[in-house]
């Protein structure tokens, strides 16, 4: 049999009920707050994600799904949705539109070459925002307090934020050397893949999941002892604002996040994965004012987060909060005979012009079946067509919560069931 790839997975009839009342929570949340969606293809030239995201990033270096077309282009499957909203906002000429920009994207198929793990598969999905032309610090509190906006509304109590400032390209040089200074005498210690990032960017060993490397840096020089005057004062305020509008934070020096177009605020939030004291990764993002600049654009400061779809559902089942699937129908009817069943289908149609999701018997089921088949997908009513129905032009409606019955004219069961 063929299955599908490791690393993906089908979403079920019964599971998108819990999709589909996320995807409303994130769009109304961002439709307050003046926030537009975008679509960017799911495939992207390569060099646009070797320029953006940064080649000495695990990202690049080993998880991208990359591939020659026909024309011998190389193709990357999109491993995040940053650099492909930066070229978008390029390629469209949206820096002459009034700034800031603000976009979101939802459902957006993420691939990444890496061992599946709980909620970050081969393929996953990403509901992102993007934020183009505004450097003030009250941006990036908004940002913060969006994202946690979301999280809360969709359910999902006692977060967690953590949030760091990595500085920016004048202030970030003196803060690598430093690094490079107290790794040196390590280096050869190191994980094969952190030697290579030492010279060309030692922030990327602070990331490495390897233990031994982790032990290593323990007792490193931080970044936040090196920013510049205008770093540090935007940090601050950032903070500052933070504090001013109730959201309570911790400062990590260690946060440094996974790709190298970052600057300045750097920020995740962590949702409890049950009673264990778990934590997931619910949302993570930052400041990227370099990017546009970076692939190929005008001088724009931007800011954003990515948040996984999949894992904000386990975060959602573990609080037991996820949505629960409806009746696909309120109404089902059940006829007996040719001439009926065509009446139950005209019926039917009749019934969804009015907007009541509806059904009827499809399979040449007995009454007796068309009842088992209802039952097990839970209406809220059947409605009966047979000979007699028929003759007087009269509908018996059957309440399948009391098990009561009544006959209607059809002027009295739209009545009835609008």
């Amino acid at each position: 049999m063929i299955q599908a790839p490791r690393g993906t997975k089908d979403v079920l009839p019964q599971e998108s009920a819990a999709w589909q009342a996320m995807e409303r929570v994130m769009r109304e949340t961002c439709r307050l707050a003046g926030y537009r969606e975008i679509r960017t293809p799911v495939i992207e030239h390569t060099e646009l994600f070797l320029r953006g995201v940064g080649d000495t990033t695990d990202v690049v270096q080993k998880e991208m799904y990359t591939f020659e077309d026909k024309g011998g282009r190389s193709i990357t499957l999109k491993p995040e949705g940053t650099a492909g909203a930066a070229r978008l906002f390029i390629e469209h000429g949206l820096f002459n539109d009034p700034l800031p920009l603000k976009m979101y994207y939802l459902y957006c198929p993420v691939f990444r070459y890496e061992a599946p793990q709980s909620g970050r598969l081969r393929e996953h999905h990403q509901f992102g925002i993007e934020v183009f032309g505004a450097k003030a610090p009250t941006m990036d509190a908004e940002v913060i307090r969006l994202a946690m906006d979301v999280i809360e509304r969709l359910g999902v109590q006692n977060l967690s934020l953590v949030i760091n400032s990595i500085g920016c390209p004048h202030c970030r040089p003196k803060y690598q050397q430093a690094l490079r200074d107290f790794l040196q005498p390590k280096l050869s210690s190191l994980c094969p893949t952190c030697q290579t990032r030492y010279e060309k960017n030692p922030l990327r060993i602070l990331d490495c999941k390897d233990p031994s490397c982790k032990a290593l840096t323990q007792g490193a020089p931080t970044i936040l002892e090196y920013l510049c005057e205008e770093c540090s004062e935007h940090f601050e305020q950032v903070k500052s604002i933070l504090s001013s509008i109730g959201v309570q934070f911790q400062v990590d020096p260690g946060l440094v996040r996974g790709l190298d177009y970052y600057t300045k605020t750097v920020f995740e939030i962590m949702a409890p994965l049950g009673e264990g004291g778990q934590m997931l990764t619910a949302c993570a993002g930052g400041r990227y004012d370099g990017l546009v600049e970076t692939v190929g654009g005008p001088s724009v400061p931007g800011i954003g987060f990515g948040m996984g779809m999949e894992r904000m559902l386990l975060a959602l089942q573990a609080q037991g909060r996820l949505a629960q699937a409806e009746a696909p129908f309120r109404v089902f009817v059940a006829s007996m005979g040719q001439q009926a069943g065509l009446e139950a289908f005209r019926l039917t149609r009749l019934l969804r012009e009015k907007g009541i999701p509806c059904d009827c018997d499809h399979a040449g089921r007995s009454l007796k079946a068309q009842f088992k088949f209802a039952g097990k997908l839970n209406p809220a009513y059947v409605v009966v067509l047979g000979e007699e129905e028929l003759a007087q032009q009269l509908y018996r409606l059957r309440d399948m919560a009391s098990r009561q019955e009544e006959l209607l004219s059809l002027e009295q069961l739209l009545e009835r069931l609008a």
